[in-house]
Formats: structure tokens, C-alpha cells, sequence
């Protein structure tokens, strides 16, 4: 996760990500292929204390944009045809990936304080979901500055 404010987010010697309450967090998720794979959706479910930010709507303002740094073979933008920002997660289509290292990034706002589970985001063959991959499960905790 990378923050507008770097201060804003920590992550402790347990693994733990700590994040202050209306902070912009930028979450980034890296994908693997390990050979080609057609019709691909990647879904990362989100933390109950974070809201997605839509960078399609006019009240967002201005976010900070991330490179793409995947590594495989394309021929235009990104890996992914088709991204849907949902209210309770964020989710990538692309009907062809060669294999490769891929990258996905998406900003959430932390507005709800508490501890919450960061449920694994899961990448599978829309048409074959046998073949998938699965992400490590986190904790959250949105704080409230005390000052």
C-alpha cells in the first residue's frame, strides 16, 4: 500500500496494516502467469473500513497515477480490458494474458475506524475456475488520530 502522506499507513512487525482514519491508501496487487491464460478476471475484495476511490467521478479530484510495471508481452496500455470498481471490491478483465508478471492498482479511502479482515484477492480463469491464485489474507486497523 502507498498513501498520499506517507506517515498515514504503517505496516507493524506482525504484518498488520495500520492506517489513519480518511486516509488515500493506493493498493497494488502483482499477478502471475505462468504461461498463457485467456479470460481472466482478478477480484480483490475489500476491508469493511475502506471505500474505494473512482477516479472516473468528478468529485474525486485528482489521484496520484501509478505506472504500470508489468512484465509481459502487450500491444496497448494495460493488461486488462476491463477494471469494475464495486462497493465492496475492485475487479480486472482481460481476455488474453501472455505469461508474465502484471501489476493492478486501485485507491481506497479508510473512513470507518476499527479492525477488519483484508480477505485474499483471487485471480482464476473465468471459464476454467480450477485454474486460480489466491493472495495472502490481512488485518487492517483504521485509527483515529488522538490529537
Amino acid at each position: 500500500m502507498e498513501v498520499d502522506d506517507p506517515a498515514d499507513v504503517r505496516r507493524d512487525e506482525d504484518g498488520v496494516w495500520h492506517i489513519r482514519a480518511g486516509a488515500r491508501v493506493r493498493v497494488k496487487l502483482t499477478m502471475v502467469a505462468p504461461a498463457r491464460r485467456v479470460h481472466v478476471a482478478l477480484a480483490d475484495p475489500l476491508p469493511a473500513g475502506l471505500e474505494i476511490v473512482n477516479p472516473e467521478l468528478a468529485v474525486t479530484g485528482n489521484l496520484l497515477q501509478e505506472p504500470d510495471r508489468s512484465r509481459g508481452r502487450r500491444w496497448w496500455g494495460s493488461w486488462y480490458q476491463y477494471q469494475n470498481l464495486r462497493d465492496e471490491r475492485a475487479e480486472a478483465f482481460a481476455s488474453y494474458l501472455w505469461a508474465g508478471v502484471y501489476e493492478y492498482s486501485y485507491m481506497a479511502r479508510a473512513t470507518t475506524p476499527g479492525a477488519f479482515v483484508a480477505p485474499p484477492a483471487k485471480a482464476e480463469k473465468m471459464y476454467a475456475p480450477e485454474t486460480f491464485g489466491r493472495s495472502a489474507t490481512d488485518w487492517v486497523l483504521v485509527e483515529v488520530d488522538d490529537e
